[in-house]
C-alpha cells in the first residue's frame, strides 16, 4: 500500500474511532503517528523514521515485533489450517500448546480455555467462578472481590472488577456487585492493613463471594502500582478458609514481564484460575487463554446443563495457538528470562535517578517495568502526555497513564536500544517538568 501520509491521517480523522481517546479533540488538534511497519524494539512512521516502542505496544510485543520465528510459525500455519471450530474438533496446534502451557503454569493448574483477548480471558473466569459456586451447592455466591484501582478488561463483566473510576463509572448502573478492597501502599514490604482488611472481606461476605480477583504484584493501567508479595499469600489463605475461588489476572503480568515467568511465583502461589494475554501470542494475533484446577473444571461434569456454556467463534484458533506455542519455544530457545535481570536493573536505576528529580514522584520499577509520576491529576493528568510529545521528538514513543510516565518494552530489547529509551525517557520527564 502505498497511500501517502495526509491523505490516511484524512481517511483515519473520516472513519476511525480509537480507543482511549477524546475524538473531538483528536480530530480538530491530533498529529498522530502513522506508522509504517515495525521489527524488534523499532516502529517505523510513513517519512521512514524510526522510534523505540517503550510500552511492546500495549503490553503485547514482548519478543518485538516481527520475531523470525513467530513470522515463519504463522505463515507455516496458515497454508495449512487458518481456522476450524473448535466444537466436536481439535487439531495439534491448540493440544499441543495446551500440554506446553500446563507444563509452565502454577502448580494445580491443568485445564486451558481458549479465548481471543485478555478481556474475554477473564470473562472466562468469572463463569469459571459463578458455575463452580453453583455446581457445589452455593448458587447465592455471585459476589467479586477485586482491588480498588484494579483494571480486567473491557467487556461488561470485567468492567465491574475494575476500580480505576474513569472506566468504570460510565457503566456503574448496570455492573455486577464487587467489593474492593485497597491494597497495600508502595513500598509496604507486609502489607498486614490490606490483607487483614481483605480477610475480614472474606469473613463477612463469605456466603456471597464466589472469588477473589487480583493483578498479582503489579496493577498496570493504575499507573504500574506495585505491591508486596504478602498479599497474595495472605490473599490466598483467606481464600482457601471459605472455598473462595482465586483468580490470578496475568494478562499484563505472565510471561516474564515482572521477571519470573508467571507473577504469582514472587509468593510462591497458585491460582485456581489463572487468564493469560497479551505476551502470550508476541503481539502477532489475538488470543487468549484461561487456566483452571482440576476442582473448577471437574465442577462442570454431570448432565448437559452442567457444560460450561461459553466460546468464541475463534476460539482455539489454529494460527494463534501455533504462534503461542511458539512464543513458549522461543521463551526456552533464546533464554529470554535469563536476559531479564541485567535489563531489569539498567530499568531500576534509571528510574531511581528519576525519583531524585523534583517534581518526579514515587519512582518504581519490577521487572521489565518502570514507572514514576509527575503529578496527581491520576489517568486524566496532562504531564505524562508532555513527557509523550517530548520523547516523540526524541525518538520514541512513549505513551503514559495520564500522570504516570513508564517503561514497559519487549522483554529482549537489544541493550543499546533500552540504552537510548531510558536516556530518552529522562530528558522528556525533565523537559515535562519544565
Amino acid at each position: 500500500m502505498t497511500r501517502a501520509r495526509e491523505e490516511i491521517v484524512a481517511l483515519d480523522k473520516r472513519y476511525v474511532w480509537h480507543p482511549y481517546t477524546q475524538m473531538e479533540r483528536y480530530i480538530e488538534q491530533a498529529d498522530p503517528f502513522v506508522i509504517d511497519r515495525a521489527a524488534g524494539a523499532r516502529i517505523w512512521d510513513k517519512s521512514g523514521r524510526s522510534y523505540i516502542d517503550a510500552n511492546a505496544s500495549w503490553w503485547v510485543a514482548a519478543l518485538g515485533h516481527g520475531h523470525p520465528r513467530l513470522v515463519e510459525a504463522l505463515t507455516e500455519q496458515a497454508r495449512t489450517l487458518a481456522h476450524v471450530a473448535l466444537a466436536g474438533t481439535t487439531h495439534e496446534p491448540a493440544a499441543l500448546l495446551a500440554e506446553a502451557l500446563v507444563a509452565r503454569a502454577p502448580r494445580g493448574l491443568t485445564r486451558v480455555f481458549y479465548s481471543d483477548d485478555g478481556s474475554t480471558a477473564l470473562e472466562a473466569a468469572i463463569k469459571m467462578a459463578l458455575g463452580y459456586q453453583r455446581r457445589r451447592g452455593r448458587p447465592e455466591r455471585t459476589r467479586f472481590v477485586s482491588l480498588q484501582g484494579a483494571f480486567h478488561g473491557e467487556t461488561l463483566g470485567v468492567t465491574a472488577l475494575g476500580g480505576v473510576e474513569v472506566f468504570r463509572r460510565p457503566y456503574a448502573g448496570v455492573l455486577m456487585d464487587v467489593v474492593f478492597v485497597e491494597p497495600p501502599p508502595f513500598g509496604d514490604e507486609i502489607g498486614e492493613v490490606a490483607s487483614s482488611a481483605l480477610a475480614r472481606v472474606l469473613d463477612e461476605h463469605q456466603d456471597g463471594v464466589a472469588a477473589v480477583v487480583l493483578e498479582p504484584i503489579l496493577q498496570g493501567a493504575e499507573g504500574m502500582k506495585i505491591y508486596t508479595p504478602a498479599f497474595l499469600r495472605s490473599a490466598r489463605q483467606a481464600c482457601d478458609r471459605h472455598d473462595i475461588l482465586f483468580v490470578a489476572d496475568e494478562v499484563f503480568t505472565g510471561y516474564g514481564r515482572t521477571g519470573p515467568f508467571w507473577a504469582v511465583d514472587h509468593a510462591g502461589v497458585s491460582p485456581d484460575i489463572l487468564a493469560t494475554a497479551k505476551g502470550f501470542s508476541g503481539g502477532m494475533l489475538p488470543m487468549a487463554a484461561t487456566l483452571a484446577s482440576d476442582r473448577v473444571f471437574e465442577a462442570f461434569f454431570g448432565p448437559a446443563d452442567a457444560a460450561f456454556y461459553y466460546g468464541h467463534s475463534f476460539c482455539g484458533n489454529p494460527l494463534g495457538a501455533r504462534v503461542a506455542l511458539e512464543v513458549l519455544r522461543v521463551f526456552d530457545d533464546e533464554r529470554v528470562l535469563e536476559g531479564i535481570e541485567l535489563r531489569a536493573k539498567k530499568i531500576a536505576d534509571a528510574f531511581a535517578a528519576l525519583g531524585r528529580v523534583e517534581g518526579c514522584r514515587d519512582a518504581r520499577a519490577i521487572g521489565m517495568v518502570g514507572a514514576v509520576d509527575l503529578g496527581s491529576g491520576g489517568y486524566l493528568g496532562a504531564a505524562g502526555w508532555r513527557a509523550h510529545e517530548k520523547a516523540r521528538e526524541l525518538g520514541a514513543y512513549l505513551r503514559p497513564l495520564g500522570d504516570t510516565v513508564y517503561v514497559a518494552p519487549p522483554l529482549n530489547i537489544p541493550l543499546p536500544d533500552l540504552e537510548e529509551l531510558l536516556q530518552i525517557v529522562g530528558e522528556s520527564v525533565r523537559s515535562a517538568l519544565g
